[in-house]
């Protein structure tokens, strides 16, 4: 199978972000994608959704999506058009909601090497993150095959009804 590489300038965010930061609980009276996107990480920085661009990445320090259980942050992420978060720890519940959203997350401990505005490139075969803006690689944490798959489909709902379709 064939992994979609990444590419996306940088926002970065510190350490234990939690999902209030990432959507803030008074917006979960909508459970819709597109209302929740609108919202993503405004209380860290009331001005990232304006500024960011689909396909953007976020590198944030340790703990990432700390806090509560809630699928509504990896969906408002993944909504808002976030192509992936790279931290070097996440939170275990928000690490599986993310999969099971079909939003990619990467493990590296040389997060903090990463600053706002670069532009970098995830290559999923390789294992590694480039820093096009330094020229520095670095390897990321493996992401399991059938995490992978979660990724390729979109999410645990799509990769379930594309195994009862037999695709």
């Amino acid at each position: 199978m064939q992994k979609a590489n990444i590419e996306g300038k940088v926002w970065t965010f510190g350490g234990d972000i939690d999902t209030d930061l990432i959507i803030a609980a008074r917006y979960l009276s909508t459970s819709v994608p597109e209302e929740l996107a609108k919202h993503v990480m405004e209380d860290a920085d009331p001005d990232f959704v304006k500024n960011m661009s689909v396909g953007d990445v976020i590198v944030a320090g340790e703990n990432f999506g700390c806090g509560s259980s809630r699928e509504h942050a990896p969906i408002a992420l993944k909504a808002a058009g976030v192509a992936a978060v790279i931290a070097p720890t996440f939170a275990r519940i928000f690490y599986r909601n993310s999969f099971n959203m079909g939003l990619p997350i990467f493990e590296l401990k040389e997060s903090d090497q990463i600053s706002q505005g670069d532009s970098i490139s995830v290559d999923m075969n390789n294992g590694t993150i480039t820093n096009k803006t330094t020229n520095k690689t670095y390897n990321f944490t493996p992401i399991p095959e059938f995490m992978q798959e979660l990724i390729d489909a979109g999410g645990l709902m799509n990769y379930a009804q594309n195994e009862i379709k037999g695709k």
